[in-house]
């Protein structure tokens, strides 16, 4: 039915062939998939078969004619048993559907009372019937690719050849134009389909023939689409709003540690909003004290008068925040320690766990993280209302 012998096809202009020594034979009835990627040569193996391209070197034989010697008088009367079918649908916008597909017919010379046989009968077949006085404005998509089938088969032709017929579709019509070609093969009539549509080779379950570089690969009966790697794929966008989103997220966090040790009945501000695996009361008994080599950024505000009632305890030393430049560490004096809880100084490049036993005695302004909170002791005149 459609031979290539050892066919090589070169385009004027470029170094690498388009097809290279392809050989393959299709027999009367067979449905054929051409695969591969964009380049391969599924296209220009259709241009041969419908005798627009003449090989460079080795013979197409279709219908038992080498169309190299096939003289461009007689390239007309050879189409006639050759449909064609494109992903673009080519329709006369001008002509409603039954005249789209009779066009063809009145070319080649029919009668009238063919044609008025003849398409009635191919559109019923494309699943049309209803819609002959209909303009191709006034289709859909899928409905003008099935009038493109209609035209192609109005002269039941022997071949049907189609490159990317569902390329232009929706899956759900992509499945009808699929099934309706099905139907047309099991009619007897020949049909040959380049595609990347890998689900419908994958299923159906035809002869598959594979390209790769214009070079013929595999050719297997009862295939698959093969490898799928170099299909295009659709890669999720990035989500617009991260930061807030994360900042968000932290504040909840802080919240959430802040509740587990209230409930625990510890002191919420010795949770520290850095650490996400603080998650029970004894891993917030070890919260880890910040660092007094490292300069804490809050807001400057004034510290709070003692009360009379601590009028025996020590005042706690300023934030280094509170001054506009922040002092070296080694500057800094540090507070003596308390007789009742003494705790190891702090190194700039190790933070020292706090004593579950202490936690009571030691004061939170040394600790520094309710200042960074905001849990810290305030004067009730610079109370503004709750916040969220």
């Amino acid at each position: 039915m459609i031979r290539f012998e050892n066919v090589t096809k070169r385009f004027r202009g470029t170094a690498k062939p388009a097809l290279s020594n392809v050989d393959f034979e299709v027999q009367r009835g067979e449905f054929v998939f051409l695969v591969g990627a964009s380049g391969s040569g599924k296209s220009s193996c259709l241009r041969l078969i419908l005798r627009e391209e003449t090989p460079s070197e080795g013979r197409v034989i279709v219908l038992g004619r080498d169309l190299r010697t096939l003289s461009n008088r007689k390239v007309p009367y050879f189409r006639r048993h050759v449909g064609a079918v494109f992903q673009d649908f080519r329709l006369l916008p001008t002509k409603t559907v039954f005249q789209n597909v009779a066009f063809t017919l009145q070319v080649i010379g029919s009668s009238r009372a063919f044609i008025q046989q003849a398409v009635p009968e191919v559109l019923a077949l494309a699943g049309l019937a209803g819609k002959e006085k209909r303009f191709p404005h006034e289709l859909s998509g899928g409905e003008q690719q099935r009038v493109a089938i209609a035209r192609a088969l109005a002269n039941r032709p022997q071949v049907l050849l189609a490159d990317e017929p569902t390329g232009n579709l929706d899956p759900g019509t992509s499945v009808d134009i699929m099934q309706l070609l099905a139907r047309i093969n099991a009619g007897g009539t020949t049909v040959v389909m380049a595609t990347h549509e890998a689900g419908f080779v994958d299923q159906m379950q035809r002869r598959v023939i594979e390209l790769s570089y214009g070079e013929m690969v595999r050719d297997e009966r009862h295939g698959g689409y093969g490898d799928t790697s170099g299909l295009p794929s659709l890669a999720p966008e990035p989500e617009r709003g991260a930061a807030a989103v994360a900042a968000l997220t932290a504040v909840l966090e802080v919240q959430r540690e802040a509740a587990l040790a209230a409930a625990a009945g510890l002191d919420p501000t010795v949770v520290d909003a850095d650490d996400d695996d603080m998650t029970d009361a004894a891993a917030l008994a070890a919260a880890p004290r910040a660092s007094a080599a490292e300069p804490r950024l809050v807001p400057e505000r004034p510290e709070p008068e003692p009360e009379p009632a601590d009028a025996g305890r020590p005042v706690p030393p300023a934030s280094p925040a509170s001054d506009p430049v922040a002092e070296p560490a080694e500057e800094r004096t540090a507070e003596p320690p308390r007789p009742e809880a003494p705790v190891a100084p702090a190194t700039p490049s190790h933070t020292q766990p706090i004593p579950v036993a202490d936690l009571a005695e030691i004061d939170v302004a040394e600790l520094g993280l309710a200042d960074r909170l905001g849990l810290g002791e305030t004067d009730p005149d610079d109370e503004v209302g709750p916040t969220s």
